[in-house]
């Protein structure tokens, strides 16, 4: 079984795809019993509800990939040579944690070492990346040109990442490398259409996989949104919310619409 979901659309596709690396949480059987079992059954640094949050992109005419296994085994969205993608100090979890983020040790043996690392790799890392490759190389083949969209979420508190809150949401474009001027413009003013807190590439300015599929040069654009858990669940961070789920979503519908059109006229 392959270590991913896929969405399908039976609405007329768009050339845009969604990604839900860290919303899995799922540990294979054979390496589950060397995790903490109280910390596994609630793996705190999920994006918890990220993939039911962005499920009405299918009647959009949008295909969704998102992970089944929690970041804790692979981080789909970490260098597989664990560069680290930030170099300011705060905390960052390796390609397969041995912490969470903040720092409890998630491992009571067998930590993973280098020749684990590559088998999850081969495992779970590459065929998440492949198939994303595929499913955006069949969009563009049909549209001329396509988008990855990275769909993240975070705690609104995160003292090993920075002491203040995060904002509402984040837009990743890595430092406006990664998609067309236009397309970053699309997505700004889509995400503006409500009054939520927005920022552009600080203090994430998209990870491994924005940083790898955005080729606008090729046609191929990428852009990360990581938004506050609180806009989508509840007080506690524990729950979704429907209401304040749904006032997001119009937002992210807003902002697909203003992709979808930008991109019939790139």
């Amino acid at each position: 079984m392959p270590p991913y979901f896929i969405t399908e659309t039976n609405h007329p596709k768009v050339p845009i795809l969604v990604s839900v690396p860290h919303c899995g949480t799922q540990f294979p059987e054979d390496i589950k019993s060397n995790y903490h079992h109280g910390l596994i059954q609630i793996p705190d640094d999920t994006d918890w509800f990220v993939d039911k949050l962005y499920n009405f992109t299918a009647e959009m005419g949008i295909p969704m990939i998102s992970a089944k296994y929690s970041r804790w085994v692979i981080d789909l969205n970490r260098d597989p040579d664990s560069k680290p993608l930030y170099n300011d100090g705060r905390i960052i979890t390796g390609l397969c944690p041995t912490t969470d983020f903040a720092g409890n040790a998630i491992y009571t043996q067998n930590e993973p070492d280098e020749t684990e690392v590559k088998r999850r790799i081969d495992l779970y890392y590459t065929p998440y990346h492949t198939k994303i490759q595929e499913m955006l190389n069949t969009l563009k083949n049909e549209f001329g040109k396509v988008l990855l969209w990275d769909a993240h979420s975070i705690r609104q508190y995160v003292p090993t990442i920075q002491k203040e809150r995060f904002p509402d949401m984040i837009l990743g474009s890595a430092d406006e490398t990664s998609a067309h001027p236009e397309l970053i413009k699309a997505a700004l003013k889509g995400l503006s259409s409500v009054d939520f807190e927005l920022k552009h590439n600080y203090p994430f300015k998209g990870g491994q996989i924005t940083r790898t599929f955005g080729l606008p040069l090729e046609n191929q654009h990428a852009l990360q949104l990581e938004m506050n858990k609180i806009l989508y669940m509840n007080d506690e961070e524990l729950k979704y919310d429907t209401t304040r789920a749904n006032k997001v979503r119009e937002v992210l519908k807003t902002t697909f619409q203003n992709l979808v059109n930008t991109l019939e006229i790139l």
